[in-house]
């Protein structure tokens, strides 16, 4: 069984162990399940939008 670190979220901020990685940028299990319920409507979108663009993508790497 792999050992799990805790690493800091992109969204929240807070120290987690449970997430995903996109691009090296660690996002936590709690804010990736309320980001696929978010509706496009809620305020709370542009926050999470916001947040992803942090991910910067290498062009032609």
């Amino acid at each position: 069984m792999e050992q799990q670190i805790a690493q800091a979220c992109i969204i929240c901020g807070q120290e987690k162990e449970e997430g995903i990685v996109i691009v090296s940028h660690f996002i936590c299990e709690d804010c990736e399940s309320e980001m696929v319920r978010t509706e496009a409507e809620d305020a709370k979108y542009r926050f999470f939008i916001g947040r992803m663009k942090k991910i910067n993508l290498q062009k032609n790497a």
